[in-house]
Protein backbone atom coordinates (compact mmCIF):
# COMPACT_ATOMS: atom_id res chain seq x y z
CA UNK A 1 0.00 0.00 0.00
CA UNK A 2 1.59 3.42 -1.18
CA UNK A 3 1.77 5.93 2.27
CA UNK A 4 -1.29 7.94 0.62
CA UNK A 5 -3.81 5.13 0.61
CA UNK A 6 -2.12 4.50 4.28
CA UNK A 7 -2.66 7.91 4.72
CA UNK A 8 -6.78 8.02 3.24
CA UNK A 9 -7.95 9.86 1.00
CA UNK A 10 -7.34 13.21 1.28
CA UNK A 11 -3.78 14.57 1.01
CA UNK A 12 -2.40 17.69 1.98
CA UNK A 13 -0.31 19.83 0.65
CA UNK A 14 3.14 19.15 2.92
CA UNK A 15 2.36 15.65 1.77
CA UNK A 16 2.60 16.23 -1.83
CA UNK A 17 5.63 18.50 -1.25
CA UNK A 18 7.38 15.51 0.32
CA UNK A 19 6.51 12.70 -2.43
CA UNK A 20 6.78 15.49 -5.18
CA UNK A 21 9.90 13.10 -6.83
CA UNK A 22 8.32 9.72 -5.82
CA UNK A 23 7.72 8.06 -8.91
CA UNK A 24 4.84 5.86 -7.97
CA UNK A 25 2.74 8.97 -7.21
CA UNK A 26 1.25 11.08 -10.45
CA UNK A 27 -0.62 14.33 -9.35
CA UNK A 28 -3.57 15.28 -12.43
CA UNK A 29 -5.12 18.73 -12.57
CA UNK A 30 -8.84 18.19 -13.98
CA UNK A 31 -10.05 21.09 -15.84
CA UNK A 32 -14.06 21.31 -15.32
CA UNK A 33 -16.49 23.68 -16.88
CA UNK A 34 -15.51 26.92 -18.26
CA UNK A 35 -11.74 25.67 -18.50
CA UNK A 36 -11.96 24.37 -22.10
CA UNK A 37 -8.75 26.25 -22.45
CA UNK A 38 -7.27 25.14 -19.46
CA UNK A 39 -6.87 28.51 -18.54
CA UNK A 40 -6.28 28.40 -14.80
CA UNK A 41 -3.88 25.43 -15.05
CA UNK A 42 -1.85 27.54 -17.82
CA UNK A 43 -1.96 30.33 -15.87
CA UNK A 44 -0.06 28.70 -12.68
CA UNK A 45 -0.42 24.90 -11.54
CA UNK A 46 0.74 22.87 -8.67
CA UNK A 47 4.38 22.08 -9.61
CA UNK A 48 4.45 18.16 -11.75
CA UNK A 49 0.49 18.33 -12.07
CA UNK A 50 -0.44 17.68 -15.78
CA UNK A 51 -3.84 18.76 -16.70
CA UNK A 52 -6.96 16.47 -18.12
CA UNK A 53 -10.03 17.73 -19.25
CA UNK A 54 -12.81 15.91 -17.53
CA UNK A 55 -15.38 14.67 -19.84
CA UNK A 56 -12.34 13.74 -22.15
CA UNK A 57 -10.62 11.55 -19.59
CA UNK A 58 -13.47 10.37 -17.38
CA UNK A 59 -16.24 9.80 -19.47
CA UNK A 60 -16.93 7.34 -22.52
CA UNK A 61 -16.72 8.92 -25.40
CA UNK A 62 -19.45 8.81 -27.22
CA UNK A 63 -22.76 8.02 -24.54
CA UNK A 64 -23.10 9.34 -21.03
CA UNK A 65 -21.65 6.96 -18.93
CA UNK A 66 -17.93 6.41 -17.78
CA UNK A 67 -15.17 4.09 -19.53
CA UNK A 68 -15.76 0.62 -19.72
CA UNK A 69 -12.84 -1.60 -17.81
CA UNK A 70 -10.80 -1.81 -20.74
CA UNK A 71 -11.23 1.28 -22.21
CA UNK A 72 -10.38 2.48 -18.89
CA UNK A 73 -7.45 0.72 -19.12
CA UNK A 74 -5.92 1.88 -22.13
CA UNK A 75 -6.11 5.72 -20.97
CA UNK A 76 -4.67 4.83 -18.13
CA UNK A 77 -1.84 3.10 -19.17
CA UNK A 78 -1.21 5.27 -22.02
CA UNK A 79 -1.38 7.72 -19.51
CA UNK A 80 1.88 6.19 -17.39
CA UNK A 81 -0.53 5.05 -15.12
CA UNK A 82 -0.23 1.48 -13.49
CA UNK A 83 -2.67 -0.21 -11.44
CA UNK A 84 -0.51 0.25 -8.56
CA UNK A 85 0.38 3.80 -9.19
CA UNK A 86 -1.04 6.61 -6.01
CA UNK A 87 -2.82 9.29 -8.28
CA UNK A 88 -3.99 12.50 -6.49
CA UNK A 89 -5.83 14.74 -8.33
CA UNK A 90 -7.48 18.61 -7.71
CA UNK A 91 -9.71 20.49 -9.75
CA UNK A 92 -10.66 24.10 -11.38
CA UNK A 93 -13.21 24.43 -10.00
CA UNK A 94 -12.38 22.34 -6.81
CA UNK A 95 -15.66 19.75 -7.48
CA UNK A 96 -14.25 18.05 -10.68
CA UNK A 97 -10.98 16.90 -8.67
CA UNK A 98 -12.97 15.29 -6.17
CA UNK A 99 -15.71 13.95 -9.40
CA UNK A 100 -12.15 12.45 -10.76
CA UNK A 101 -11.61 10.96 -7.18
CA UNK A 102 -15.12 9.20 -7.54
CA UNK A 103 -14.81 8.11 -10.81
CA UNK A 104 -11.51 6.30 -10.70
CA UNK A 105 -13.05 4.62 -7.39
CA UNK A 106 -16.13 3.92 -9.28
CA UNK A 107 -14.02 2.42 -12.36
CA UNK A 108 -11.67 0.35 -9.95
CA UNK A 109 -8.66 2.09 -9.35
CA UNK A 110 -7.94 1.88 -5.48
CA UNK A 111 -4.91 4.38 -4.97
CA UNK A 112 -6.85 7.59 -5.91
CA UNK A 113 -6.42 10.17 -3.31
CA UNK A 114 -7.41 14.38 -3.55
CA UNK A 115 -5.36 17.10 -2.74
CA UNK A 116 -7.11 19.40 0.18
CA UNK A 117 -7.95 22.59 -0.88
CA UNK A 118 -6.67 22.08 -4.49
CA UNK A 119 -5.11 25.10 -5.98
CA UNK A 120 -6.32 27.21 -3.29
CA UNK A 121 -5.11 25.93 0.15
CA UNK A 122 -2.03 25.13 -1.75
CA UNK A 123 -1.58 29.06 -2.28
CA UNK A 124 -2.86 29.84 1.05
CA UNK A 125 0.08 28.28 2.65
CA UNK A 126 2.54 30.40 0.04
CA UNK A 127 3.45 27.24 -1.69
CA UNK A 128 4.46 28.37 -5.55
CA UNK A 129 2.38 27.57 -8.53
CA UNK A 130 4.30 26.98 -11.93
CA UNK A 131 3.47 27.47 -15.86
CA UNK A 132 6.20 25.02 -16.49
CA UNK A 133 4.94 21.55 -17.91
CA UNK A 134 6.59 18.52 -16.65
CA UNK A 135 7.44 15.73 -19.21
CA UNK A 136 4.75 13.19 -20.60
CA UNK A 137 5.13 9.74 -18.56
CA UNK A 138 6.09 6.27 -20.45
CA UNK A 139 2.93 4.22 -21.47
CA UNK A 140 2.71 1.19 -19.32
CA UNK A 141 0.60 -1.54 -19.00
CA UNK A 142 -2.60 -1.53 -16.79
CA UNK A 143 -4.91 -4.46 -15.76
CA UNK A 144 -8.04 -4.15 -16.60
CA UNK A 145 -10.52 -3.70 -13.60
CA UNK A 146 -13.59 -4.14 -12.73
CA UNK A 147 -16.39 -1.23 -11.84
CA UNK A 148 -17.48 -0.97 -8.22
CA UNK A 149 -21.20 -0.66 -8.55
CA UNK A 150 -22.13 -0.59 -5.09
CA UNK A 151 -21.15 3.83 -5.18
CA UNK A 152 -23.94 4.29 -8.06
CA UNK A 153 -27.55 4.22 -8.17
CA UNK A 154 -29.69 4.31 -11.63
CA UNK A 155 -32.97 6.62 -11.99
CA UNK A 156 -35.26 3.78 -11.48
CA UNK A 157 -33.83 3.01 -8.09
CA UNK A 158 -34.27 6.80 -6.91
CA UNK A 159 -37.91 6.74 -8.12
CA UNK A 160 -38.41 3.75 -5.71
CA UNK A 161 -36.56 5.32 -3.12
CA UNK A 162 -39.08 8.47 -2.76
CA UNK A 163 -40.98 8.36 0.25
CA UNK A 164 -39.38 5.37 2.12
CA UNK A 165 -37.97 4.89 5.60
CA UNK A 166 -34.38 5.06 5.71
CA UNK A 167 -33.90 6.83 2.58
CA UNK A 168 -32.08 10.10 2.63
CA UNK A 169 -31.68 12.15 -0.84
CA UNK A 170 -29.33 14.92 -0.61
CA UNK A 171 -29.26 17.68 -2.89
CA UNK A 172 -25.63 19.60 -3.52
CA UNK A 173 -26.59 22.38 -6.15
CA UNK A 174 -27.11 26.03 -5.33
CA UNK A 175 -29.97 27.81 -3.25
CA UNK A 176 -31.19 29.06 -6.59
CA UNK A 177 -31.12 25.41 -8.27
CA UNK A 178 -32.53 23.67 -5.30
CA UNK A 179 -35.52 26.22 -5.49
CA UNK A 180 -36.62 26.18 -9.10
CA UNK A 181 -35.02 29.60 -10.14
CA UNK A 182 -32.69 27.81 -12.01
CA UNK A 183 -31.30 24.83 -13.81
CA UNK A 184 -27.83 25.87 -14.47
CA UNK A 185 -25.24 26.10 -12.29
CA UNK A 186 -24.42 30.11 -10.74
CA UNK A 187 -22.68 32.11 -12.98
CA UNK A 188 -23.33 29.96 -16.15
CA UNK A 189 -26.65 29.55 -18.67
CA UNK A 190 -29.70 28.52 -16.87
CA UNK A 191 -29.58 25.57 -19.33
CA UNK A 192 -29.51 22.06 -18.32
CA UNK A 193 -32.84 20.56 -17.85
CA UNK A 194 -35.93 21.05 -19.38
CA UNK A 195 -38.20 21.19 -15.57
CA UNK A 196 -36.84 23.40 -12.94
CA UNK A 197 -37.28 22.15 -9.38
CA UNK A 198 -35.92 19.03 -7.12
CA UNK A 199 -36.13 15.65 -6.49
CA UNK A 200 -39.16 14.94 -3.75
CA UNK A 201 -38.21 15.24 -0.70
CA UNK A 202 -34.38 15.93 -1.20
CA UNK A 203 -32.65 17.66 1.59
CA UNK A 204 -30.53 21.14 0.37
CA UNK A 205 -26.78 20.87 1.15
CA UNK A 206 -25.05 22.70 -1.00
CA UNK A 207 -21.73 21.59 -1.90
CA UNK A 208 -19.52 24.75 -0.88
CA UNK A 209 -20.72 24.15 3.10
CA UNK A 210 -18.58 21.77 3.08
CA UNK A 211 -15.55 23.56 2.66
CA UNK A 212 -13.39 26.62 4.21
CA UNK A 213 -12.48 29.78 2.72
CA UNK A 214 -9.35 27.81 0.74
CA UNK A 215 -11.63 24.96 0.02
CA UNK A 216 -10.32 22.58 2.40
CA UNK A 217 -12.69 20.21 3.85
CA UNK A 218 -14.04 21.40 7.23
CA UNK A 219 -13.27 19.82 10.44
CA UNK A 220 -15.66 16.38 10.93
CA UNK A 221 -17.12 17.83 13.68
CA UNK A 222 -18.49 20.68 11.82
CA UNK A 223 -19.24 18.27 8.48
CA UNK A 224 -20.87 15.57 10.91
CA UNK A 225 -23.76 18.53 12.00
CA UNK A 226 -24.03 19.33 8.68
CA UNK A 227 -24.91 16.23 7.36
CA UNK A 228 -27.26 14.98 10.84
CA UNK A 229 -29.24 18.40 10.27
CA UNK A 230 -30.52 16.90 6.94
CA UNK A 231 -31.63 13.79 8.43
CA UNK A 232 -28.27 11.51 7.02
CA UNK A 233 -26.87 10.46 10.12
CA UNK A 234 -24.87 6.65 9.42
CA UNK A 235 -27.55 4.53 9.75
CA UNK A 236 -29.63 5.71 6.34
CA UNK A 237 -29.02 5.04 2.90
CA UNK A 238 -28.09 8.46 1.56
CA UNK A 239 -28.02 9.56 -2.29
CA UNK A 240 -26.26 12.41 -3.64
CA UNK A 241 -26.88 14.29 -6.71
CA UNK A 242 -26.86 18.03 -8.26
CA UNK A 243 -27.13 19.11 -12.03
CA UNK A 244 -24.39 16.72 -13.68
CA UNK A 245 -22.78 15.00 -10.18
CA UNK A 246 -19.81 17.11 -10.27
CA UNK A 247 -20.53 18.51 -6.71
CA UNK A 248 -22.46 15.59 -5.30
CA UNK A 249 -19.24 13.54 -4.92
CA UNK A 250 -18.12 16.53 -2.83
CA UNK A 251 -20.90 15.56 -0.41
CA UNK A 252 -19.96 11.49 -1.21
CA UNK A 253 -16.39 12.21 -0.76
CA UNK A 254 -17.27 14.02 2.75
CA UNK A 255 -19.55 11.26 4.02
CA UNK A 256 -17.46 7.82 3.42
CA UNK A 257 -13.89 9.37 3.38
CA UNK A 258 -13.94 11.88 6.00
CA UNK A 259 -16.89 10.55 8.25
CA UNK A 260 -16.93 6.84 7.98
CA UNK A 261 -20.54 6.28 6.26
CA UNK A 262 -20.78 3.41 4.41
CA UNK A 263 -24.60 3.41 2.95
CA UNK A 264 -23.99 6.71 0.56
CA UNK A 265 -24.54 5.96 -3.66
CA UNK A 266 -24.18 8.62 -6.58
CA UNK A 267 -27.44 9.80 -8.53
CA UNK A 268 -24.87 10.84 -11.66
CA UNK A 269 -27.72 11.15 -13.56
CA UNK A 270 -29.19 14.49 -11.49
CA UNK A 271 -30.77 16.80 -12.61
CA UNK A 272 -29.65 16.79 -16.15
CA UNK A 273 -31.10 13.26 -16.18
CA UNK A 274 -34.42 13.65 -13.91
CA UNK A 275 -35.18 17.00 -15.14
CA UNK A 276 -35.99 16.17 -18.44
CA UNK A 277 -37.41 12.77 -17.69
CA UNK A 278 -40.97 12.20 -18.96
CA UNK A 279 -43.88 11.17 -15.77
CA UNK A 280 -41.39 11.68 -13.00
CA UNK A 281 -42.44 13.65 -9.92
CA UNK A 282 -40.48 17.18 -9.48
CA UNK A 283 -41.36 19.58 -6.12
CA UNK A 284 -40.99 23.51 -6.02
Amino acid sequence: MSEASAQGSLVTPAWLDAHKNDPKVRLIEIAGMGQDQMQAYQAGHVPGAVCWQWKEMLWDTHQRDFPAPADFARRLGAAGIGNDTTVVFYGEGVQFGVYAWWTFRYCGHAKVSVLDGARYRWADESRPLVTMLPPPAAPVQYRPVPRNEGMRIWRDEVVAALGKPGKVILDGRSPEEYSGARVGGPEGPDVGAVRYGRIPGAQHLYFSELLNANKGFKPAHELTALFEARGATPDKDVIAYCRMSHRATVLYFALTQLLGYRKVRIYDGSWTEWGNLVGVPVER
